[in-house]
C-alpha cells in the first residue's frame, strides 16, 4: 500500500477511535473497516495476520464491554428496564439538544426510571450512578480494545 493509502487508513482509525470516545460514529467498525482495506491492500500473510489479531482485540474488547459493566450494574441493583429508558431518551435528547442530549437523556431517562421503581430521590440518584459509572466503564473497554488494535496496525505498518 501507498505511503498515502496509508495515511488514509491511519485516519480512518483515528476518526474511529474519535467514534468510541463521542458515540456519534460507528467507531469498532469505521477502525476494522479500515484495517481490514488495508490488508486487503497491502496484501500477504503478515497483512492478514495483523488483521486478525486486530479482529480478535475488537471482538474481545466488545464482549468485555457488554458482560463487565452488566454485571456490575446487576450487582448494584440496577434493572435492565432503567437502561433501556435511558437509552431511549439519550437517543431523543441527542436529537433535541446536539452532542450532550445523549448524556442529558441517559441520565434523565435512568433517573426517572429509578424514581418510578424506588420511589425516593436518593437511591434513584445512586442507581443513576452507578448506570453512569457502567456506561463510562464500557467506553474505557472499547476504548482500550481500540487502541490496542490501532498500535498493532501501526507497528505493522511501520514495519512492513
Amino acid at each position: 500500500m501507498s505511503a498515502s493509502g496509508e495515511v488514509l487508513v491511519g485516519l480512518a482509525i483515528l476518526v474511529g477511535l474519535l467514534g468510541v470516545i463521542v458515540p456519534i460514529l460507528p467507531g469498532v467498525l469505521l477502525i476494522l473497516a479500515a484495517i481490514l482495506i488495508w490488508a486487503i491492500m497491502t496484501g500477504g500473510a503478515s497483512a492478514w495476520v495483523v488483521f486478525a489479531v486486530c479482529a480478535t482485540l475488537l471482538v474481545i474488547s466488545g464482549i468485555i464491554k457488554y458482560t463487565w459493566p452488566g454485571r456490575k450494574l446487576r450487582e448494584a441493583g440496577v434493572p435492565n428496564r432503567s437502561l433501556v429508558l435511558g437509552a431511549v431518551l439519550g437517543i431523543i435528547g441527542f436529537f433535541v439538544v446536539p452532542v450532550i442530549g445523549l448524556f442529558l437523556g441517559f441520565v434523565l431517562g435512568v433517573y426517572v426510571s429509578e424514581l418510578q421503581r424506588l420511589r425516593e430521590q436518593q437511591p434513584a440518584w445512586q442507581s443513576t450512578v452507578h448506570a453512569l459509572k457502567g456506561v463510562g466503564l464500557s467506553m474505557l473497554v472499547e476504548l482500550f480494545g481500540a487502541l490496542l488494535a490501532a498500535g498493532v496496525w501501526l507497528i505493522a505498518a511501520i514495519a512492513l
